[in-house]
């Protein structure tokens, strides 16, 4: 993220300061500013029926025809295919899918029919390897984020086959329990590299492998030894177009894919999506979207995994209008440079990359001088007060002062964001709305229920929540008497019904049935609360919990949510043992604050030597008890001690899963040895 700049002629003196705030005035009367007129109320934002279980829909459909639920787009797009096929028409077979060819080279554009065509083509040649049409064939997708990924998944809705992605950072072991678990017979992957990964523990199952690049000779005859057939993308798409197949179209009903998640508590589950849930999801976060839905004129970047339904549902958002998708260069350290020169109007995003936003930006600020940091908190603070007047622009006077270079790292054309996977702090999304000068909607979700089950109102600015219902599903809190949350309280565990809910769990019936009740409510696991204005707001999670020594029950990841607000803290770890009174924490720094604050206090060092210093444990330490503190957190649910670790957590070392979620056991076992010495200190 580029640094905070101030003009010279602005930090020159209190004088200079009169005058800008001058000419702030000048031109708050001169530019008309029209506030985005709010299609809906904000003090009121869902319908709840009568009755004790107080189920919350939303306010935003009338059920026509009967229905109970938003559950498509146009009766005539209820599928995944049918959506793509209205692209087509809505962007008059405009841009579709977009690549790079190298760094410093713009982006290549393929058309929507192209794309189709060749998506066809593709997936006649699955049926000329032997493939059948229908839900029972299943193709395993192991890429990242590519425009193949996109075109084999369209080409098995052609002849209405199930895709099933793999995690493209996932290992062998992974990949063949899923493999396994699916029984099927033929896995798209990158290149040679990734080939080989597969044959190391491949499951007798598949029967084929088709790589984008080209293989090696030796991995030929590797595969050979194994029964398994290699090929490339273009021989399967070659194949196909010499004798093409009719498409075979999905219905609404049929399964759609089936996507694993990234075993948080255990091994990974296979949740069942049909074409319906996806079309109502999408439908229902449109609703929400109101006049300033996407459209065709829409581009977004490609970054998030696409074996996430995060990504996924996002991207069959822009096929459905028409927009046009462009993929990144596959290396995340140049996604800027991506950034500037795609230009996306809308993309999805996660908390982890707009807290590191947050970061830079209090990193650079805190190495200003007091007259640069006063006029950025006379800009946040202007760009707040239009915020909440619903104004949304990017020409005024702090944007080309402040905020302007901030916008270019993003392309500089970005109206829209949209935020989910993880809590996100009020403070981190009111900077990042004020910032980006766009709107920034906060979404919560499972893959569970496709991805969203609950959506913030376009114009909505006040943060803390995540809105209500979106149309085809509804929620209510049921009591968790353990945790002392009932519903009658407005708080509990957030169950969802409606159409975007799964149909299950790939043969696994029993987590099935303790996942959906009798009446099919999705028991989320997630802890929420009613807000005055009828709006969620996500405040614990039920697993994961343990009992201290005291007997008192403590919440891990509502901690470690509460002290990610600290502006040192990168990542935390919450432990604690039922034979011990007390918590105690692995925490990884942020590098650029710390090492910048420790410049300031006349300490030297690489980050792994500050991270031992005893001056920088104590101020991470006692911001985190003032987060805390801030956040009512009970004396026990404070940490009494930490260990300051100098590398993150991420997939590669394992102790994220590929959803950047933590993985608690590999992560106790990880640092073993620094938490025994805690608690040791403190007995």
């Amino acid at each position: 993220m580029s640094e905070i700049v101030v003009p010279q002629w602005v930090v020159c003196g209190s004088a200079s300061v009169l005058m800008l705030t001058g000419i702030a005035a000048i031109v708050k009367k001169c530019v008309l500013n029209k506030s985005t007129k709010p299609y809906f109320t904000f003090n009121d934002q869902c319908k709840v029926e009568p009755g004790p279980e107080k189920i919350h829909s939303s306010k935003l459909y009338k059920e026509p025809n009967g229905n109970e639920f938003h559950i498509y787009f146009d009766e005539d797009t209820r599928t995944l295919y049918e959506a793509f096929r209205r692209g087509l028409r809505e962007s008059n077979n405009g841009n579709c899918l977009g690549w790079r060819e190298g760094p410093a080279k713009l982006y290549v554009w393929q058309s929507y029919k192209e794309t189709m065509t060749r998506s066809q083509n593709f997936g006649s040649g699955l049926l000329n390897l032997g493939l059948a049409p229908g839900e029972n064939t299943l193709v395993g997708i192991y890429l990242k984020n590519c425009p193949e990924w996109v075109m084999v998944e369209q080409a098995a809705y052609c002849y209405s086959m199930v895709v099933v992605p793999l995690y493209d950072t996932s290992d062998a072991a992974s990949c063949s329990f899923v493999v396994e678990q699916t029984q099927m017979s033929v896995i798209v992957c990158e290149n040679d590299e990734k080939v080989n990964v597969l044959l190391e523990q491949l499951p007798h199952c598949v029967k084929k492998i088709i790589s984008i690049k080209e293989v090696l000779p030796s991995t030929y005859e590797r595969a050979r030894a194994q029964k398994v057939d290699i090929f490339t993308f273009n021989e399967v798409e070659s194949m196909g177009a010499h004798n093409v197949h009719a498409c075979i179209p999905p219905k609404p009903e049929d399964l759609c894919t089936i996507c694993y998640t990234s075993g948080t508590t255990g091994m990974p589950k296979g949740v069942m999506l049909t074409h319906a849930n996806i079309i109502a999801c999408i439908s229902g976060v449109s609703v929400h979207l109101g006049d300033n839905k996407l459209n065709s004129k829409d581009v977004t970047l490609s970054f998030l995994p696409l074996s996430h339904m995060l990504e996924r549902f996002f991207q069959q958002c822009i096929y459905i209008v028409g927009g046009a998708v462009g993929f990144y260069s596959g290396d995340i350290r140049n996604l800027t440079d991506d950034l500037k020169t795609l230009r996306p109007t809308v993309m999805p995003a996660v908390p982890r990359l707009l807290n590191k936003m947050y970061d830079r930006a209090q990193a650079d600020i805190v190495a200003q001088s007091r007259i640069k940091k006063m006029i950025f908190n006379m800009a946040l603070r202007a760009k707040q007060a239009e915020l909440n007047r619903g104004i949304i622009r990017k020409n005024s006077i702090w944007d080309k002062l402040v905020f302007r270079k901030m916008q270019d790292s993003t392309g500089g054309r970005l109206r829209y964001m949209f935020v989910s996977s993880a809590p996100l702090a009020g403070s981190v999304l009111t900077f990042v709305r004020c910032a980006l000068s766009c709107q920034v909607v906060e979404s919560y979700g499972q893959t569970e229920c496709t991805a969203s089950m609950a959506t913030t109102i376009w114009g909505e600015h006040v943060p803390d929540h995540v809105g209500p219902p979106i149309p085809c599903c509804k929620i209510k809190l049921v009591d968790v008497p353990e945790m002392d949350y009932y519903a009658d309280k407005n708080q509990g565990e957030v169950c969802v019904k409606g159409a975007n809910v799964f149909k299950g769990y790939y043969k696994d019936p029993e987590k099935t049935n303790e996942t959906i009740d009798e009446e099919g409510w999705l028991h989320t696991g997630d802890i929420g609360m009613w807000l005055p204005n009828a709006t969620l707001k996500i405040i614990d999670r039920k697993k994961h919990i343990f009992k201290l020594s005291q007997g008192e029950y403590v919440a891990p990841e509502k901690i470690q949510n509460i002290y990610l607000r600290s502006q040192y803290v990168e990542q935390v770890f919450v432990y604690g043992e039922s034979l011990k009174s007390c918590l105690i924490a692995v925490v990884v720094p942020v590098k650029d604050v710390i090492t910048s604050w420790a410049a300031d206090h006349g300490i030297q060092g690489s980050i792994k030597e500050l991270c031992q210093h005893k001056r920088v444990k104590e101020v991470i330490m006692e911001s985190m008890q003032q987060c805390g503190k801030a956040a009512g957190l009970k004396h026990f649910e404070q940490v009494k001690d930490i260990h300051l670790h100098y590398e993150p957590f991420t997939s590669t070392n394992g102790l994220l899963t590929p959803t950047m979620k933590s993985k608690r056991p590999e992560t106790k076992n990880f640092f073993r040895k620094q938490l025994q010495d805690m608690y040791r200190r403190l007995d």
